[in-house]
């Protein structure tokens, strides 16, 4: 199956057109003839993970993170992006990122799965036509009134994360939750004027928790890693459905730190 082929079912699932204006998504290196034999989905396209493709004969990488986000110079072997970039095109894999394009349309509504939200809306508008609303994150009516405490539980539980970060009082009820992967703090704002009473995302700093708080917000930092590595899953059963003669192999690696 060519490469080209393969994009055309990733845009099929993720449109290039719901991308922010800032983000770099699509087909970064190799081409679009490249017949696939084998697909490597990870995360990120870190060393390990490319060296393990490589490792594993891979053709093609996707990744949700896109490796190349500011114009490139120089491509040589003196910084590591440009050894990443030297050891795909040596080894022939084509690697394309999905990024934004897949929190409006994929991530999102996998992340609210996860957790059982009911009755769930965009939280974060970013594209609007005469058929539907798109954007980022969602909140809903979760499937309970639960503490905070239970809620916790219920996303350490969905999501196989073992800490999470707290900002609210654990005893308290819930019954409106938003909940966006990746760095939330934009989306603080977004979840107040929704009337939710948690937000569970990743990557909120001690102050902007605090804040949140005061006007009335709970939050779950899962960490972006924690929300985020649904991609891979998610990518690995939609790509064995859409190209069944293509090997998929899944990156089976840890988060890219420890808390100690």
């Amino acid at each position: 199956m060519r490469c080209e082929m393969i994009m055309e079912k990733l845009e099929e699932l993720s449109p290039v057109m719901y991308a922010s204006e800032w983000d770099n998504v699509g087909l970064q290196i190799g081409r679009r003839d490249k017949e696939v034999k084998s697909i490597y989905i990870a995360l990120d396209a870190t060393d390990e993970v490319i060296e393990d493709a490589i490792k594993k004969g891979a053709d093609m990488l996707l990744t949700h993170h896109p490796m190349l986000f500011s114009p490139v110079k120089k491509i040589t072997g003196e910084n590591f992006i440009g050894r990443r970039i030297i050891k795909l095109i040596q080894n022939d894999i084509s690697y394309y990122a999905m990024h934004t394009n897949f929190d409006v349309m994929g991530m999102a509504d996998a992340a609210a799965d996860e957790i059982g939200l009911k009755h769930r809306k965009v939280l974060e508008t970013t594209f609007e036509d005469e058929i539907s609303k798109e954007g980022f994150g969602r909140i809903g009516k979760l499937p309970r009134i639960m503490t905070l405490r239970e809620c916790v539980r219920l996303v350490k539980e969905k999501f196989g994360i073992d800490k999470v970060k707290v900002f609210g009082d654990l005893e308290a009820d819930l019954e409106v939750a938003a909940i966006s992967p990746g760095s939330g703090k934009s989306m603080i704002k977004h979840a107040i004027k929704g009337g939710a009473g948690v937000l569970i995302t990743g990557d909120i700093d001690h102050h902007d928790g605090m804040d949140a708080v005061a006007q009335g917000l709970f939050i779950i930092d899962a960490g972006h890693f924690g929300l985020e590595q649904i991609f891979v899953p998610y990518m690995e059963e939609y790509l064995k459905r859409e190209c069944k003669d293509v090997e998929v192999i899944a990156y089976k690696g840890n988060a890219p730190f420890v808390i100690l």
